[in-house]
């Protein structure tokens, strides 16, 4: 997994509350057993028409959100199933962040297992990122993990909250595997001992 440590990214604009996983990633794509391929079908449904026309109102679709890597959206995001494949398919689009007030659990950890940053801020704060996006073609904000700290270049600057177990797994680029692996020689003398111990029962 990639490590996170600083980004400075272009933002884009999801502005809706209560987004769920079936509108992140619908159901009929989950067929694939590999992370990758995901991102071409994120919000299908809201990027494209029965006929498969892009959608020009939907933000993704602007050319101004174009190559966005920090995505802000409204409260409680990525609730609804468990799938996996959410943020399968909001990685393989190309963001690294995600912003908004709140996120379901699930979604919430399965976003650091697969190198996402998901950042709590509170509505107001939020609501100000909205308004400087919108406001501002091209706007960019530098996501700064080390310091848990997001910023543009006219003056904001927000500190976030984060897990410091969470923070070292992105900063080291670690999953659940991965952590296991780094004490890959103590489970193999401890195995080489058991096996040993067992060959002595018998």
């Amino acid at each position: 997994m990639q490590p996170f440590t600083k980004l400075t990214g272009l933002v884009a604009p999801v502005d809706r509350v209560n987004v769920d996983t079936d509108a992140i990633i619908p159901k009929q794509f989950l067929k694939r057993i590999e992370r990758s391929g995901f991102g071409q079908f994120l919000f299908f449904e809201w990027r494209f028409d029965e006929q498969g026309n892009e959608i020009s109102s939907f933000s993704l679709n602007l050319p101004r959100y174009q190559g966005a890597e920090v995505l802000i959206s409204r409260a409680n995001f990525g609730c609804g199933s468990s799938r996996e494949h959410a943020p399968w398919a909001i990685l393989d689009y190309g963001f690294r962040v995600v912003i908004a007030p709140s996120f379901a659990d699930i979604f919430y950890n399965n976003c650091f297992k697969n190198g996402i940053l998901p950042i709590k801020l509170s509505e107001e704060q939020v609501e100000e990122l909205f308004q400087r996006t919108n406001a501002r073609e091209g706007y960019k904000l530098t996501v700064d993990l080390e310091n848990k700290r997001i910023a543009d270049d006219a003056g904001l600057s927000i500190p976030f909250e984060l897990d410091e177990h969470r923070r070292q797994f992105l900063l080291q680029g670690l999953d659940d595997i991965g952590l296991t692996l780094q004490h890959a020689d103590e489970i193999a003398a401890y195995e080489a001992k058991n096996e040993a111990r067992l060959a002595n029962t018998f």
